[in-house]
């Protein structure tokens, strides 16, 4: 797939042209599983590449709102089946510039297109609905109208599903969009975007500029004629993000993360509840919002499932991703390295018990990368760090409970409600837990990672602002209801 570069420099796309930005300065992004490969380079934008983007955006969204929404979705169709073609040679990308696993960057992909067919399916869907009016020589009825120009932030653990999950309802309810990936993800953004302009959508409607976030995020937020801003990062970001655009009394809706537990009952099934925690925990190298971060075991089988936990985490292998074979990549880059080993030795300085793993591999294969070990800790206390901030590494506390309402309690114990599950095989178990653990996507006997794209995700508490993404959920945020009312 060939993209309109020069030496491997990704530009940004802004009306429908791929141009340099006007510092003519470039970013490296380099593999976190070897520092010395680049894999591309992204431009360097500033406040007025920034400029010509939210113009571009803002003089073409009444033709794309005219358009109509059946046009825009046959539009996601074919951007779909471009992304589609393009699927392995995307997912390289994404495994050379962030670190995942090859498996999990196709399986990424693959879902970024499942995506794009849902939403071009939105095209055939309804706008509104027909409500009843007491003057019976009245027709009256909603109508959904989109926002106007969107803003859209991604972070780098999803390169490709998060971007689609949010380019892709904001287009087909009628929005334009300008689009600030994270940096260190830029090179695959680019070619995702490349996939939208090769559909060939009208000029102006998508928009992609890289650059920093103090820069090119702020400008975005802070624009007069953006009309809503969407985000997933940070916390730190994040409020900085829901600031600004509560003082401009735009529409905003952000994404910031968890520190997810997992609850094990003494009825569980101990094998299938290691292999989710391992999987919730340790794939993409624990780089998830949703990851499996706290595992509460009542005390019971504690024992046994630690055991079992330990046995089974010894077989991970840990490398490349393009390597065959590897199951865990690197941290997707210096800082995040460097942030997980801070997180460790907090660990292990507050008094917690390191069990295993924990350490930096530096040696052989590892020397040129970013790897740190599968991580497990025990005799954690609530008031320690690693109980209560999101680490975004391969790192898991475990805690002990007498019964499953002490195992609740210490599962809402966090500022944090994010995604939670719990293993059990008592109904009146697992009736309690979904009545009372604080977290937008509750999972029964199943990893607390991943949601279907079909159905409504986001937080509660510090994770989110209370809207949710995909599904059909995204229509609220990224639209709003007009009612009709018609007298004859």
């Amino acid at each position: 797939m060939r993209m309109e570069t020069k030496e491997n420099t990704c530009k940004n796309f802004i009306n429908n042209t791929w141009v340099d930005s006007s510092s003519e300065e470039i970013i490296k992004s380099i593999n976190p599983a070897n520092k010395e490969e680049v894999v591309g380079y992204v431009q360097k934008s500033t406040a007025v590449d920034l400029e010509k983007a939210v113009q571009a955006a803002y003089k073409a969204k009444k033709n794309w709102r005219k358009l109509g929404q059946v046009a825009r979705g046959q539009l996601l169709f074919k951007v779909a089946n471009i992304l589609e073609e393009n699927l392995n040679d995307i997912a390289e990308t994404m495994t050379r510039e962030m670190g995942k696993s090859l498996p999990e960057a196709k399986g990424e992909t693959a879902r970024g297109v499942a995506i794009l067919r849902y939403y071009a399916g939105e095209g055939m869907r309804k706008e509104g609905d027909l409500i009843p009016s007491t003057d019976q020589a009245a027709l009256m009825f909603t109508k959904r109208t989109p926002l106007g120009v969107v803003g859209i932030i991604t972070p780098w653990n999803f390169p490709v599903a998060i971007p689609i999950w949010k380019i892709a309802p904001a287009l087909v309810y009628g929005n334009t969009v300008v689009f600030k990936p994270a940096t260190e993800a830029a090179v695959t953004a680019a070619k995702v975007v490349d996939c939208f302009a090769k559909a060939g959508l009208p000029e102006g409607v998508l928009n992609f500029v890289t650059g920093t976030g103090s820069v090119i995020g702020q400008k975005l937020i802070d624009h007069p004629l953006l009309n809503a801003i969407t985000f997933t990062g940070s916390e730190t970001v994040g409020e900085g993000v829901a600031k600004s655009a509560a003082a401009r009394g735009i529409k905003f809706q952000l994404e910031m993360g968890g520190k997810n537990p997992v609850i094990v009952t003494e009825d569980a099934d101990l094998d299938a509840a290691v292999e989710a925690v391992i999987s919730g925990a340790f794939r993409s190298t624990g780089q998830k919002c949703t990851a499996s971060s706290r595992v509460i075991i009542e005390s019971g089988v504690y024992d046994a499932f630690k055991e079992k936990l330990i046995q089974e985490t010894k077989k991970i292998t840990v490398g490349p991703g393009l390597n065959e074979g590897i199951w865990m990549g690197p941290c997707a880059g210096e800082s995040q390295f460097k942030t997980v080993l801070e997180y460790i030795e907090k660990g292990k300085a507050e008094g917690a018990s390191l069990i295993y793993g924990g350490e930096p591999l530096t040696t052989g294969e590892y020397a040129k990368g970013f790897f740190v070990s599968p991580t497990i800790f025990e005799n954690v206390t609530v008031d320690m760090t690693i109980a209560q901030e999101e680490i975004f590494g391969p790192v898991i506390a475990l805690f002990k409970a007498d019964n499953l309402e002490e195992a609740i309690a210490l599962a809402n114990n966090t500022k944090y409600g994010l995604s939670a599950s719990i293993f059990t095989t008592n109904i009146a178990n697992l009736l309690e837990f979904i009545d009372e653990v604080d977290a937008g996507l509750v999972r029964i006997n199943a990893e607390s990672a991943g949601v279907e794209l079909q159905a409504p995700f986001g937080g509660m508490k510090a994770s989110s602002t209370g809207s949710r993404e995909q599904g059909e959920a995204a229509k609220e945020f990224f639209t709003s209801i007009k009612t009709v009312f018609i007298k004859g």
